[in-house]
């Protein structure tokens, strides 16, 4: 008879160690991400369960060009909603971020699909940003506005019809690394019979 194995083992204990040791990094160093680096997380990034393996992500690396273009849409989004000095404020942030990803999601006329397909993508993102956690880089994972904006999507090179965003996930080498709790156990779990 086989033994079952054991879960008590270093690795694990690693392992489970990165998962609860990722936070969101809103400051950066002014260093950029090796390249190589971020390719391996994004291939990492596709092996995210995927219901009929539809594969529904596609990934966007914005260059300097689309994040300039990015950097003015986001200051005349917040300047309409609150007005110059925050959005100026805002920009002066946002270009302190050393990488920029969009991950888009194909549409579907299918709601369950779309919605499989959705936490897919969100699962994706989750794998990208542990990848780079465990080789030193934070991110944060944006869902705001500017991810909503036909405007955003030209720049992108994304089309509505065909896909929306997930998310704008900024990483880089954190500056700081803020700490972090979370509900105990018996919060959020609950066993039936």
């Amino acid at each position: 008879m086989r033994k079952a194995p054991s879960y008590e083992t270093q690795e694990l204990r690693e392992f489970a160690e990165t998962l609860r040791g990722r936070r969101t990094i809103n400051l950066y160093l002014q260093m950029p991400v090796p390249e190589g680096l971020v390719h391996e997380a994004i291939e990492a990034a596709t092996w995210a369960p995927n219901h009929h393996v539809t594969e529904p992500w596609h990934f966007f690396l914005l260059g300097e060009q689309a994040i300039e273009k990015s950097l003015d849409l986001c200051h005349d989004i917040v300047r309409a909603r609150k007005g110059e000095n925050a959005a100026d404020f805002k920009r002066e942030n946002w270009s302190e971020k050393p990488g920029w990803l969009v991950v888009s999601c194909a549409k579907s006329e299918d709601e369950i699909l779309q919605r499989e397909d959705y936490a897919s993508c969100a699962t994706a993102i989750q794998n990208f940003t542990l990848y780079l956690w465990k080789a030193g880089v934070g991110s944060k994972w944006t869902t705001g506005p500017i991810t909503r904006d036909p405007r955003f999507l030209e720049i992108v090179g994304i089309d509505e019809s065909e896909a929306f965003v997930v998310g704008l996930v900024w990483y880089g080498y954190p500056k700081v690394t803020p700490a972090q709790s979370r509900k105990g156990l018996e919060e959020v779990l609950s066993e039936l019979p």
